[in-house]
Parts: structure tokens; sequence; C-alpha cells
């Protein structure tokens, strides 16, 4: 029996949840992000916006000259997170098998429901659309591939000026009719550098690629090619995997003017390795490798990282390490634009005391749940260190 996978994208979601907060939204062209005097972004727009070309990820100064009455709105990531639970919870009462890709996309197996796809999916639409307000769309296919573009097909189909709240199915064996007239670069997979290679074979569209021989896309592409191959007939036998395995757990910031102050860096590595080892406490890691990343005011970015002598999730070791490398690689008064910590080499945190353990360590390693108890309760500034609390006094003298 053929699959059924659902791909679900709620629509402009940030947006969606400003319009729950502000119904005075509804309608007008508006981005969530930063503002444009400050390098802000567009995190989500309006599809009203859209009917102005803002994208997402669009510098915010670009967005307001192309719409100068654009409404800009902070982010409320909070509010974003709750809203996101509240649809996560639907689609596992639907379903185990949730692959959840994002903060407002996932996948679903529903092979094992007795219904048909197709009303399993507009049943799972009239839920999110009624009992959480927020609109969204479905792809309807036999595999993860042909869903998500399904999914990006019936969006895209929508110029109303409003979020498409779309459903798009494709019928099992109709796969590789669907998307024989689509241009290759639908595909996953293929991006600027894959498609120009196509291009020059004379291969624009999926359907001129799934009639060209397997072989020899192998033989050019290796791999990939075979993918390429097996995709362009809309065959894919990936599962919906229930959980990903964090690779790495890391905080970076931007900064609205860049800085050249080093103790003011010095004391943003230490805030982002105690997110970082917070994040990694929470799920019960520990990591060996700490990474620092740079970005100077020209944009270049310098990424170093160190190999620890045993794996860590305290923080005090982890900005010791990520202090290590800043006062290695970066000049004294080169402009700062971005800087961040990150922790690799993930596996479960396990500790046990050797004979030769460092008593500032143990020390260390029994204080740490104690603060993050505290800051848990009340809150992230709750618990400061002596230096930073005498920093903030001497900024606000």
């Amino acid at each position: 029996m053929p699959r059924k996978i659902l791909h679900l994208d709620l629509d402009a979601f940030f947006c969606a949840v400003e319009e729950q907060r502000d119904p005075g939204l509804r309608g007008k062209a508006f981005a969530v992000g930063g503002r444009p005097d400050q390098r802000g972004v567009v995190a989500s727009c309006s599809y009203a916006a859209r009917r102005f070309g803002i994208r997402s990820a669009m510098p915010m100064s670009r967005a307001v000259k192309l719409c100068p009455q654009l409404i800009i709105v902070s982010s409320h990531f909070d509010l974003y997170r709750a809203a996101s639970q509240e649809v996560m919870a639907r689609l596992h009462q639907l379903t185990p098998l949730v692959e959840q890709l994002s903060i407002d996309e996932a996948f679903l197996d529903v092979s094992g429901l007795p219904e048909p796809a197709e009303a399993l999916a507009r049943r799972l639409q009239a839920t999110i659309n009624t009992e959480l307000n927020l609109p969204c769309s479905l792809g309807v296919a036999t595999n993860k591939l042909v869903a998500k573009i399904a999914n990006d097909i019936g969006k895209s189909a929508a110029h109303s000026g409003r979020p498409p709240n779309a459903l798009q199915v494709v019928a099992p064996g109709q796969e590789a009719a669907f998307l024989a007239p689509l241009p290759v670069e639908s595909l996953w997979g293929v991006g600027p550098k894959t498609a120009e290679r196509l291009h020059g074979l004379g291969l624009r569209t999926i359907g001129e690629l799934a009639r060209w021989p397997e072989a020899d896309l192998v033989h050019r592409f290796g791999q990939h090619g075979y993918d390429l191959a097996r995709h362009a007939k809309g065959l894919d036998e990936r599962p919906v995997v229930t959980e990903h395995e964090a690779k790495s757990i890391s905080q970076e910031v931007t900064f609205v003017k860049d800085v050249t102050d080093g103790p003011r860096l010095q004391e943003t590595l230490r805030r982002q390795s105690e997110q970082v080892g917070y994040q990694l406490r929470r799920k019960g890691l520990s990591g060996t490798t700490v990474k620092l990343k740079l970005r100077w005011a020209d944009f270049t970015t310098l990424t170093r990282q160190v190999t620890l002598e045993r794996p860590t999730n305290l923080d005090d070791d982890i900005y010791a390490a990520a202090l290590q490398l800043f006062e290695k690689h970066w000049p004294p008064g080169k402009r700062v634009r971005l800087i961040g910590v990150g922790v690799s080499g993930l596996e479960t945190a396990a500790y046990q005391l050797g004979l030769w353990s460092d008593p500032e360590q143990e020390q260390s390693r029994r204080l740490q749940p104690v603060l993050d108890e505290l800051r848990e309760r009340f809150g992230r500034q709750a618990i400061q260190r002596g230096s930073q609390l005498h920093r903030d006094s001497a900024e606000e003298a």
C-alpha cells in the first residue's frame, strides 16, 4: 500500500500570531523584525506586504523602500513558541509519526489511519483554523519530497493578498506527472550550481531530467546524480523521523553597531556560554569541542575551535575555552559585527569523579544545578556575576 504523507506549513506564522495579538493588523502591509536603522531584517511579512515584493530575510531598510507605509512589528518569540507547541500538539493527536522541521513546519505519516489522506489533511487544517485561528497549508502525497513540493505549489497558486490556506493533493501514481512540468530548481538538492550544470545539458524541467539516462547522471554527479534521477521520477523512500539528534548547540548575536570594546565582547561571550551550557544540561548532553565565531565589519567571518580533554556542559568550561580563542584571534580594537559560541561533539552527559578531579571544577559542577533552578524560577537576571553588576553600574553612571 502506498504511504500517506502530509507536509504542513503555517502561513506567515509570525504575522498570524501578531494579528491575534493586535487584530488591527489584519489586512495591512506589515513585517515582523528589526528596525531599518539598526540593520534589522524581515523575519516574516504579511501577504499584503508581499504584494510589494517584500520577502523574509530581506533587510528591513529595503522593505521600507518597497513599501513606505509598511508597519514594522517587533518579534514576540515567546508567543510564537507557545502557538507552535499548540499546533504540534494537534499534529500528535492525529499521529505519533511527526517530524518537526522548524517552528512552523512539519511532516506527518498518516499511513496507519483508515481515512483517505486528503480527508485527514482537510480535517487537520480545519482543526488548526478553528481551534487555534491560524492559517496553514498542506501538501499530500506518497512521500516527503512530493508532499513538500505539492505544498509549495499550492501556496504559490494563491494571489489574493491573504494567507493561502491551501491544500494540494498528488494522487498515488501521479508523482512523476505532477513534477514533470516544474523547473529542476524545485527539487531538493538542486541549488544554483547544480541547476547551471543541468541547464548546460539542456535540462530545465523535472520531466526532462527524469528522461535523462541515470548512468550518465551518476557519472557526472556521483551519488547525487543517483538521487537526482530518482527524485525526478517522484521516488523518495525517506521515513518521517520523529527525533533529530542534535549535532551542536550555539548562541550568536549581531550587534546593532560594530563593537570594539573588549570587556563588552568578553561579557557577551560569558552570557552566550551560560546559555549554551544551560541548553546542554536541559538536553542531558555534554560536548568536547568549543567553537568561536567572529564576523568583522567587512562581513568577513572567522571561526575557530578547540577540543577539550573531556566532555563538559559547565558554563565556566565553555567560557574559558571561548575566551582563550577570543584572546588569541581578536586584534584589540578591531570592529566586531557578530560574535557567537557553540559546542559540538555532543554525547549523553555522564559524570564520574576521578582521582585527580579539579576541586574548583567539582565545586562548579555542584553549584550549576542550583544556579539553573534559581534562574528558571526568578529569571536569567536573578543571578549575575559581580563583574557584570559592576559593569552595569558603570554604564548607568
